[in-house]
């Protein structure tokens, strides 16, 4: 069964920053391109970060020079660097297996705010 967990995320202020982590299982991570996607509210799901098994990644625009994404392949673990987050970042943030988000976990909250 897979199993994404993400977590990491909270409430913070403009210009702050965050790490979330997301622990993979059940499937053989380390062969897979995996995606970070979020969703705002009362948007749909969005990709965010591409990262392909070597680790190479790849970002939206929007979030180009701020975010940051690798890969623990002996871990099977995600993780994302969100810096100078703005308010427009506030969303869910989930891993995930394609970039709709067909196959994701549960995901973690960010809330950008003053």
């Amino acid at each position: 069964e897979v199993q994404l967990v993400e977590s990491g995320g909270g409430l913070v202020q403009p210009g702050g920053s965050l790490t979330l982590f997301c622990a993979a299982s059940g499937f053989p991570f380390s062969r897979y391109v995996m995606f970070w996607v979020r969703q705002a509210p009362g948007m749909g799901l969005e990709w965010v970060s591409i990262i392909s098994p070597d680790g190479t990644p790849q970002y939206r625009d929007s979030v180009k020079g701020r975010f940051t994404s690798s890969r623990d392949n002996a871990k099977n673990t995600l993780h994302l660097q969100l810096n100078s987050l703005k308010t427009e970042d506030t969303a869910i943030y989930y891993c995930a297996q394609d970039a709709q988000g067909t196959v994701r976990g549960q995901g973690t909250q960010v809330t950008v705010s003053s």
